[in-house]
């Protein structure tokens, strides 16, 4: 049995936000002190840690879970408190009946914590009245406050560049895959390596879903945020590209596998795979220098201003009858890389002939 168990994070947490937590605990802890007469001001403190997060979205978010959860606690131990008194029975028993009401108002497992820890902490400090009820949720609030202060004033993070690396990874990979296609089809493949080429196409997918998730986390860092205006055409423009190259991850994934399903020694020989594998070297071209435009490099392996390459048509002879199919099936597929790739043009085809027309 192996225990998912790890105390240590892929990557550090960023030392911003290591230090607006901690400064956003010192204020709420000696701004609720000072306006809140009593015990010290755990509370909070809590809640400026809870609240402080990678984006303001989020904090938000943490502000209402928090607020909503203390304030349910906080009455559930005050009315146990008042009714039944003190004591460990009466704190195990406010513990499990928190737990049964968030669970009974479908709460999410962050507030329904919230609300069994906070009727926890009210009846073991043995001051569950009501006077004490309202300075904690008051308290909760103060330090809420704080924290998305403190979250908006120093630096709001905005998470672009790790959006901006996914998509160019994935980019970089799709174009890799379709020339190490067209190798495939130009010279003799040995099955394991047929084999280990589908495996790298099919790498892709959890790349793409990598960068669908990197944009998302972007998106949310964007949202409230006050430096969100001047990155947003950015991260519609990363969205578009995105969607476009999407699909290609299933083209070229699809036509790997009908060449390792459907490969045999004399498939290099046929005029109309060696045409295919040509236009396939056009696209990854083509890939990366859509890739230069989009997300500029520094020393881009193709550059922005360079023509296109998938510019003339592709008329393909009826092919033999041995490799009909793969040839179909690679032709369909390439006819949607080029439909993502830009604007495409079909002329009438004309008895075994394909014709596949980009511009």
């Amino acid at each position: 049995m192996r225990i998912p168990v790890s105390l240590r994070a892929p990557q550090r947490t960023p030392f911003l936000l290591v230090a607006k937590s901690g400064l956003a605990a010192v204020a709420a802890w000696l701004v609720a002190g000072w306006a809140v007469q009593g015990p010290p001001p755990v509370f909070a403190a809590i809640a400026a840690l809870l609240v402080v997060q990678p984006s303001l979205n989020q904090s938000f978010g943490k502000a209402i879970e928090r607020s909503v959860g203390v304030i349910i606690g906080v009455l559930i131990a005050t009315l146990l408190g008042v009714f039944l008194g003190g004591g460990t029975p009466i704190v195990l028993l406010a513990i499990v009946s928190a737990l049964l009401i968030a669970w009974a108002l479908r709460m999410t497992s962050g507030t329904t914590n919230q609300v069994a820890i906070s009727a926890m902490l009210v009846l073991a400090l043995a001051a569950a009245t009501p006077g004490y009820a309202v300075d904690r949720i008051l308290e909760t609030v103060i330090g809420a406050v704080i924290g998305i202060l403190v979250n908006i004033a120093l630096v709001p993070p905005v998470a672009m560049r790790p959006a901006r690396e996914a998509v160019d990874r994935l980019l970089e990979e799709i174009a890799s895959s379709l020339e190490r296609l067209a190798d495939a089809l130009d010279t003799a493949r040995t099955p394991a390596e047929l084999q280990g080429l589908l495996i790298e196409a099919r790498l892709m997918r959890p790349m793409r879903d990598a960068a669908e998730a990197a944009i998302a986390t972007s998106e949310e860092s964007l949202a409230l945020n006050p430096r969100g205006r001047g990155h947003r055409q950015e991260l519609a423009d990363l969205a578009a590209l995105l969607d476009r190259f999407g699909p290609i991850v299933t083209q070229v994934i699809g036509m790997t596998r009908a060449v390792a399903d459907l490969y045999d020694d004399g498939i290099s020989e046929e005029p109309a795979v060696r045409a295919i594998a040509e236009q396939l070297r056009r696209a990854a071209h083509d890939a990366r220098r859509e890739l230069s435009r989009t997300l500029p490099r520094e020393e881009p392996v193709v550059p922005a201003d360079e023509p296109a390459a998938l510019t003339a048509p592709l008329n393909v002879s009826a092919p033999s009858r041995r490799h009909w199919m793969l040839v179909g099936s690679l032709l369909v597929d390439l006819r949607r890389v080029h439909e993502a790739l830009g604007e495409q043009e079909e002329p009438p085809a004309t008895t075994g002939v394909r014709s596949i027309r980009r511009r």
